[in-house]
């Protein structure tokens, strides 16, 4: 009798890919995951109830039409699975690694909130992306015809790339522009090589290369490009810039040597990993090797951070948060991954000084009460008086998240129009600025955010382009006929 397709649940328990141990993982920045093999990813989309109303799809925020490719991984037509996986994302392979699924797909899924265990979105998305790069199925998407048009993307993040394949894919010229010296943005250097190793992201890049994208490293807008002269070369032109100007925390001994932010951490660490020479980490500034580290922040860089810190050699590694594990923003599947690497966590408690004389040597802290919900439904955290106590430290890394940069005084136009957070202002119908042409997406207008919502910005924005230069190319036509 033939094996029952689907509802697989009621036998089968979840299972992950086998994780590398602890104590293996923390000597190097590989992916800590392996990769299912045949049988074992049809088993565990076998799983699937298929239901009415598939919650996965609606959590996520593509949309990914997840029951069909869990379907057709379970027949075991892989290729077509694949088909479908890609129809509605630019980077599928890349959000089966790092997209927090706890908190979106899977985290959704009926059959988890029946206690039976998720299906395992994210590792089948991985492993039939992953099968089809090696299969030879992905290919870049050629334009039928080519268009004079062209399309300025400032960013070469998970933004900027996916509406520039969308863009290309319809037959534009399309450029893209950033300040770094490689292109993936936060996808190289913010984001570790053991969630996302980096020559994932390079064959992306390359493929869209191979599509026919002109990419443009090193090339500061603002600064060496600006804005109006890209406004002057392009049809139309996108920000997709993210936000990366890092949250302080206001504290006495803010200024002391050994406090960094997250970002200039983590960047210089997936650098050194990259080949790169980078003079602070070889000086010992943004090298935690030998040092006790207090990483400040409940998010998912923080948890990028703290596992980072490990992996260079740390003596100790603490996390201090405000709020309890249940309130933290960051995936809990990567403070699980943290807690068996060796990290601490220090809940409900808040800096309130960094203690040393030319250096940081501890941080005084203070226990957190969480009291009643706000506007938001989260409790407001309140310091419990007395509750002083110091944590030795010679390394802090804030993690506090980010806020956009002043885009009007970085770009030398004060046209622009922004948000009282710093964000850009849209038209949200058009996704244009208050800028005729210029148009934006991404973290740059709904703040930080994570990479799937990028690509999903980054697929809308590309739409909308499309759309203007569509009118914009009728124009003269229909200016013509008028004279006549």
């Amino acid at each position: 009798m033939a094996q029952q397709r689907m509802l697989g649940f009621v036998h089968t328990d979840k299972r992950m890919p086998e994780k590398r141990a602890a104590d293996l993982r923390r000597t190097d920045f590989n992916e800590i995951y392996g990769d299912f093999d045949v049988p074992g990813a049809e088993e565990q989309a076998n799983r699937c109830s298929q239901c009415g109303v598939p919650f996965c799809q609606v959590h996520c925020p593509l949309h990914n039409n997840i029951p069909d490719w869990l379907k057709l991984t379970a027949e075991g037509r892989l290729e077509e699975a694949y088909e479908v996986s890609s129809a509605t994302n630019t980077f599928p392979e890349i959000c089966g690694r790092i997209c927090p699924q706890d908190r979106l797909c899977e985290g959704n899924c009926t059959i988890e909130q029946s206690r039976h265990g998720t299906v395992t979105i994210g590792a089948i998305e991985r492993f039939i992306n992953d099968t089809a790069w090696e299969r030879g199925w992905v290919k870049p998407r050629k334009p039928l015809r080519e268009r004079a048009q062209s399309v300025g993307i400032i960013g070469g993040g998970p933004g900027g790339l996916a509406a520039a394949e969308m863009l290309r894919a319809k037959g534009y010229q399309v450029h893209v522009y950033d300040r770094y010296d490689r292109i993936g943005g936060l996808m190289v250097y913010g984001i570790p090589g053991f969630k996302l190793e980096k020559d994932v992201v390079a064959r992306r890049v390359a493929q869209l290369e191979e599509q026919g994208v002109r990419l443009h490293p090193n090339t500061d807008i603002g600064g060496t490009v600006t804005l109006a002269e890209l406004r002057q070369r392009h049809d139309a032109v996108l920000v997709a810039t993210g936000v990366y100007k890092a949250r302080d925390l206001e504290a006495p001994g803010s200024a002391l040597s050994g406090i960094v932010p997250a970002l200039d951490y983590l960047t210089a660490s997936n650098k050194v990993g990259l080949g790169d020479t980078v003079a602070a980490f070889a000086d010992g500034t943004l090298n935690a090797a030998g040092k006790d580290v207090v990483v400040i922040g409940g998010g998912d860089t923080a948890m990028d951070c703290v596992r980072t810190a490990v992996r260079q050699g740390a003596r100790s590694v603490r996390c201090l948060y405000r709020r309890d594990r249940r309130n933290m923003p960051g995936s809990q599947r990567e403070v699980a991954n943290a807690e068996e690497e060796g990290v601490e966590f220090v809940w409900q408690s808040a800096p309130q000084a960094f203690l040393g004389r030319d250096r940081v040597e501890a941080v005084r802290a203070v226990r957190i009460h969480l009291g009643v919900a706000d506007a938001t439904g989260r409790q407001t955290p309140q310091v419990v008086e007395g509750s002083e106590f110091d944590l030795k430290a010679d390394m802090v890394i804030k993690a506090l998240g980010f806020d956009p940069e002043d885009m009007p005084q970085l770009f030398g136009e004060p046209g622009l129009t922004v948000s009282r957070w710093g964000t850009l202002k849209i038209d949200f119908r058009t996704m244009m600025t208050s800028l005729d042409g210029v148009f934006a997406a991404g973290d740059i207008v709904r703040g930080a955010s994570l990479v799937v919502w990028a690509i999903r910005d980054g697929r809308d924005v590309a739409e909308q382009i499309h759309a203007y230069l569509g009118r914009k190319a009728l124009a003269p036509a229909a200016s013509a006929v008028a004279a006549e």
